[in-house]
């Protein structure tokens, strides 16, 4: 972990010397400067001080690089394409276990020549057009606004039944990490 370069970005963010971490903390500047290059490891206690003194949350020093908030701007989204009517998916964002796409279906297409199952929970919002939806002997028709949501290992189908292409935002969760193509 590299909690002492994640304290000294902080500290650096907030414009807070190392004087007044110590003088809130009681730790000594060479101590806090050796947290600060990771060359010593502080207790939890230290820890819950400094993070007080930073006013953050402990946990958030503890968070590693890949743990933190990621950034994807609307034209640095991955574009891809998905299944037999190369459905357009633009990738939103992602953690480990959970993604966010926006997926494009012209009229008439779908998601599959079949229902399909895969790992995971999806949750659906229709941002555009007229979809159907049906999940094992589950079915409906939803508009724009309208959401659903299933678990995933059940075969399901989602159709463009409106006349113009649909836009439909799905987020999916799986257990393991990007758990390969949802749609």
């Amino acid at each position: 972990m590299d909690i002492g370069s994640n304290i000294r970005a902080i500290r650096k963010r907030k414009n807070i010397t190392i004087a007044q971490i110590c003088e809130d903390t009681g730790l000594s500047q060479g101590f806090l400067s050796q947290v600060e290059t990771n060359k010593t490891s502080p207790s939890i206690p230290t820890l819950e001080n400094i993070a007080e003194a930073l006013k953050v949350p402990l946990a958030y020093l503890l968070l590693k690089k890949e743990e933190r908030m990621s950034i994807v701007r609307k034209e640095e989204r991955k574009r891809t394409t998905s299944g037999i009517e190369q459905l357009k998916v633009e990738h939103l964002s992602s953690t480990k276990n959970v993604r966010m796409m926006l997926v494009e279906i012209p009229p008439g297409a779908s998601t599959g020549e079949a229902p399909h199952a895969h790992e995971g929970e999806e949750v659906h919002m229709v941002v555009k057009g007229k979809i159907y939806a049906e999940q094992g002997e589950d079915s409906a028709e939803f508009a724009e606004g309208d959401s659903f949501s299933w678990n995933a290992c059940i075969p399901h189908l989602v159709r463009n039944i409106g006349e113009e292409m649909a836009i439909v935002l799905i987020s999916v969760y799986t257990e393991t990490e990007h758990a390969g193509d949802y749609l």
